[in-house]
């Protein structure tokens, strides 16, 4: 039997398009979205995914993809896009259940810098729809912290230590 992989098109072009319902529909019930910022932080489901690409297709602009890759049930996404002025790149792995709807997405982000203004900017409002007003407030100031110095060490510190 030829896999299909129309659910990975649907998703591939909601993203693109910044339509979280859309990309919520290419997914099956009971999926689960594993965070790049750490494996603890899993969403389950269309509601908690739904709500996730709510915020983050927000604060992503200029979402592009670049690459597919693909081998039986398991395919991985390449895109491009921006949070404000900073480069973002992801990549993505996506398994599918025996229903050709995504099952599994596993993200991974770089540069470090990007990973931690995305945490800046999607932990607030995720913690506030989750009632936790207290923890949306606390999280731009931590991760904030480690923005800076991600940053820093991204622009001042690493590339002294370059290839020369």
């Amino acid at each position: 039997m030829v896999q299909s992989y129309d659910a990975v098109t649907a998703w591939r072009a909601a993203g693109e398009a910044g339509d979280a319902a859309g990309a919520v529909a290419a997914l099956s019930p009971d999926v689960t979205l594993v965070s790049p910022i750490t494996e603890r932080f899993t969403f389950q489901g269309h509601r908690q995914v739904r709500t996730l690409l709510d915020v983050a297709l927000a604060v992503i602009d200029d979402l592009t993809y670049t690459d597919q890759v693909a081998e039986a049930r398991t395919v991985a996404l390449f895109y491009e896009a921006r949070i404000g002025t900073t480069r973002l790149y992801e990549a993505q792995r996506l398994r599918l259940g025996d229903d050709g709807l995504i099952h599994h997405i596993t993200l991974y982000v770089r540069p470090l810098p990007a990973l931690t203004l995305l945490m800046t900017r999607l932990g607030p409002d995720l913690a506030r729809r989750n009632g936790q007003p207290g923890l949306a407030r606390l999280i731009p100031l931590a991760s904030g912290m480690l923005h800076s110095m991600a940053t820093t060490g991204e622009q001042r510190i690493m590339p002294r230590a370059a290839p020369r």
